[in-house]
């Protein structure tokens, strides 16, 4: 009984380590007598007892190893702190197992060295904005290192890049400024875009008012100019109207000389007026006063008829009368010599340039025979 629980025994155990069952996605590596013998897939495997021994189990997988940060010098000599993650995947398992003996701990520091002389050859500002670059460069270099390794390794990646704390502030400092000026310039950028905006709108706002302006001035001597042509029109009119009448009226020497004396009066009007000139062509007036007077005074001397001469007298009278009253009413409105002038035309009415009686200013009226030179005018 005890040989036969014996022989089960040692047949199970025999049992167990014949058998072998592999995982999916590994690998195992099977010895024989301490030399390598084949490799196991996946799945149920069996194996010489005690002769065969499985080594080692190589995992097949994609693995992810992130290593601990490392210090790198720079080109400037700034150290830095740089974290790197490894994406590899072993593809001989006979090479992983016997090419090297620990191919982890071998990428690492494949990934160090390289790393060093990889940033060592650039400073802080491109090795921290040459990542992409950094990364390619030694994921080329690892591969073809860990190709005879039976690993590939599939990505590298930098996980952080941690300049000193002094390098931070400084770079912090520098960021700041940099955001300062660009602020600063966008803001010179928009002040001179809004001041060529707003001296372009200036610009069409001048334009605009000075052709308005431009258009305003033109209609405005457009009806400055057919005004004066409608004046000059009326007024040319109203000339040949007045010639028209004075020529159809057919004016004597008289009615000139009376008209004449009515003038006076308005002449000398205005607060202005305080001192006036005769001009010539008073005594001109007078002349032909005295002359209308003088014939009636020859009719009244050649012994026309009583009739005749009663009506005469009644017309001097009369004459007389009308000279006295627009006399009085140019010496109200004139000054001394104008009422001197006018009262002399009223005695030469009367009696043909009668007695001259004392004034305050005398007035010379030309003589009958009219000697007064051309171009001269009597004195006030």
């Amino acid at each position: 009984m005890i040989v036969v629980l014996v022989l089960a025994l040692v047949a199970a155990i025999v049992l167990a380590r014949s058998v072998k069952i592999i995982p999916q996605a590994r690998a195992g590596i099977v010895e024989r007598l301490g030399r390598y013998s084949r490799t196991l897939g996946p799945g149920l495997s069996v194996i010489v007892p005690f002769i065969d021994k499985v080594r080692y189990t190589i995992d097949l997988r994609e693995q992810v190893v992130s290593f601990p940060p490392q210090n790198v010098i720079t080109e400037d000599n700034l150290v830095v702190a740089i974290d790197t993650v490894i994406y590899f995947q072993v593809t001989d398992p006979i090479r992983a197992t016997y090419e090297v003996a620990n191919y982890i701990q071998a990428i690492e520091q494949l990934t160090q060295t390289t790393l060093r002389n990889i940033v060592g050859g650039m400073d802080l500002e491109r090795a921290l904005t040459s990542r992409e670059e950094i990364n390619s460069a030694l994921g080329a270099i690892l591969d073809e290192a860990t190709g005879k390794w039976g690993v590939k390794v599939n990505r590298v990646e930098l996980k952080a890049i941690d300049p000193p704390p002094s390098i931070q502030d400084s770079m912090e400092k520098q960021m700041r400024a940099d955001r300062d000026k660009r602020a600063a310039i966008l803001t010179a950028e928009g002040a001179r875009q809004s001041a060529i905006l707003t001296a372009e709108g200036e610009k069409q706002a001048a334009i605009l008012k000075a052709e308005g302006e431009k258009q305003a001035a033109i209609l405005r001597a457009q009806a400055q100019r057919e005004a004066a042509i409608l004046k000059a029109e009326g007024e040319a009119q109203a000339i040949d109207t007045v010639f028209a009448a004075i020529h159809q009226g057919r004016p004597d020497q008289a009615l000139l000389s009376y008209q004449y004396l009515q003038m006076l009066p308005k002449i000398a009007q205005g607060d202005a007026n305080k001192v006036w000139i005769v001009p010539s062509e008073i005594g001109k007036a007078l002349e032909g006063l005295g002359a209308a007077v003088g014939k009636l005074g020859a009719q009244q001397t050649n012994g026309d008829t009583a009739a005749l001469d009663e009506s005469a007298r009644s017309r001097g009278r009369r004459a007389a009368q009308e000279s006295d009253e627009r006399a009085g009413q140019v010496l109200q409105s004139t000054e001394s010599e104008v009422a001197a002038a006018i009262a002399e035309a009223a005695d030469a009415a009367r009696g043909g340039f009668g007695s001259r009686q004392g004034r305050t200013a005398e007035v010379e009226a030309p003589s009958p025979t009219g000697d007064v030179e051309p171009g001269e005018s009597p004195r006030a």
